[in-house]
């Protein structure tokens, strides 16, 4: 992975604030020309250092408001690209990790209601070769930073 120079950090620190800003305006904000900023970004894209842009949606706002961290428990070993590729085509599962401890896997989950969480738990321990599953469904969120 390429070294970045202070320059590089704040046009990611620019991009991490706003996505959408213009190279222009993240050229005002670090002292560059346009078409500079455009270079930089370009080269951490191919680089690596610059993994994609997304948008970030509120799933509160689709009604998704029941949420649960899940522990996932693999009959054997599994691999990670496994787990991956499994739950990555799962729209309710927005985050997943391998983890230390018995569990092979915690996922954290978000749905409308009960009923579609035991659906897409249905999924979750359908698409890998898990053996049980253990939900903590989330009753209040008291810290909540983005990510970055």
């Amino acid at each position: 992975m390429e070294r970045l120079d202070e320059t590089d950090e704040r046009i990611l620190a620019e991009l991490a604030d706003n996505a959408r800003a213009t190279f222009a305006e993240i050229g005002l904000a670090v002292n560059l020309s346009a078409p500079a900023v455009k270079r930089r970004v370009d080269r951490m894209l191919d680089s690596g250092v610059i993994r994609g842009f997304t948008t970030v949606i509120d799933r509160s706002a689709l009604g998704w408001t029941t949420e649960a961290y899940v522990q996932v428990f693999c009959h054997g070993t599994i691999a990670p690209a496994e787990l991956r590729a499994a739950w990555r085509d799962i729209p309710e599962v927005v985050s997943a990790a391998t983890v230390t401890g018995t569990a092979d896997a915690m996922l954290h989950v978000l749905a409308r209601d009960m009923r579609h969480l035991e659906e897409a738990l249905e999924r979750i321990r359908a698409s890998a070769d898990v053996e049980r599953s253990e939900s903590i469904v989330v009753l209040s969120n008291l810290i909540e930073r983005a990510p970055g």
